[in-house]
C-alpha cells in the first residue's frame, strides 16, 4: 500500500487580509507557520518518500515547517508551477468581501468556487485541473505505483482540482468542497494505483 497526502499551506499574509492571492508570492504569517507545525503533529505516524510542492513560497515554507517537525528534511522535494494556485487575474490583491459587496453573492461564488467560471483575465478551476491532473498522472501517480508515500503541499484550488479528479466529484459538486489551511487529506492506494481509503486530518482552521 502507498499513501498520498494532500496539505494546503498555512495562513499567508494575504490570507490574513482576505485578499485574492493567486500567483502572488507572499510569505506565511507566524500563525501560518504554527499551523504547519500543528499539521505536522497529525502526520507523525507517517513516513514519506517524496514531496511535491508548487513554486510559491507559502507552499514551500509550509513543507519546510512540516518536514522539520517530522524529521523528513532529506527526502526529494520537487517544485512545479503546475501545482500553483489559481491565477485570479484582475481580482488579485483585492479584498474578497469588498468584491462580494460590489458584484453580488452569485457572481462572487462563481468566481470563488465554481468549476468553469473565470474571473476577469484569470483561471477557472477547470483551467487549473487541466495542468494539475496531467502532472499528477505523469509525475505523482508513478511514485504511488512504486509503493512510495507521497506528500503534496499546495493550494486550495490546485488541491481541489486534484481531489475532484481522485474522487470523481461532479462539476456541480466541487463548489461544496472546502480545504482548510494546513488540513491534510490522506489517501490510501493499492498496487494498481486505485484509492482504497481516505482520512481527513485537521487542525480545526477554516479556509478564509
Amino acid at each position: 500500500m502507498a499513501y498520498l497526502v494532500l496539505v494546503r499551506h498555512g495562513e499567508s499574509e494575504w490570507n490574513a487580509k482576505s485578499l485574492w492571492t493567486g500567483w502572488t508570492d507572499v510569505e506565511l504569517t507566524e500563525r501560518g507557520r504554527g499551523q504547519a507545525r500543528i499539521a505536522a503533529t497529525l502526520l507523525k505516524d507517517m513516513k514519506f518518500d517524496i514531496c511535491f510542492t508548487s513554486v510559491l513560497k507559502r507552499a514551500k515554507d509550509t513543507w519546510l515547517e512540516i518536514s522539520k517537525e517530522i524529521h523528513t528534511t532529506d527526502i526529494p522535494t520537487i517544485e512545479d508551477k503546475a501545482l500553483n494556485e489559481r491565477d485570479y487575474g484582475d481580482l488579485t490583491g483585492k479584498n474578497k468581501w469588498k468584491i462580494k459587496e460590489e458584484y453580488g453573492d452569485e457572481l462572487f461564488q462563481k468566481w470563488r468556487r465554481s468549476w468553469d467560471e473565470r474571473p476577469p483575465k484569470g483561471e477557472s478551476l477547470k483551467d487549473v485541473s487541466e495542468r494539475v491532473v496531467p502532472y499528477y498522472e505523469t509525475k505523482i501517480l508513478p511514485e504511488l505505483r512504486k509503493d512510495k508515500n507521497v506528500i503534496v503541499v499546495a493550494h486550495g484550488n490546485s488541491l481541489r482540482a486534484l481531489m475532484k479528479y481522485l474522487e470523481n466529484i461532479p462539476d456541480n459538486g466541487i463548489s461544496k468542497v472546502e480545504i482548510g489551511l494546513s488540513e491534510a487529506y490522506v489517501y490510501e492506494f493499492d498496487k494498481e494505483g486505485k484509492i482504497v481509503g481516505k482520512d481527513v486530518r485537521t487542525v480545526g482552521t477554516e479556509a478564509p
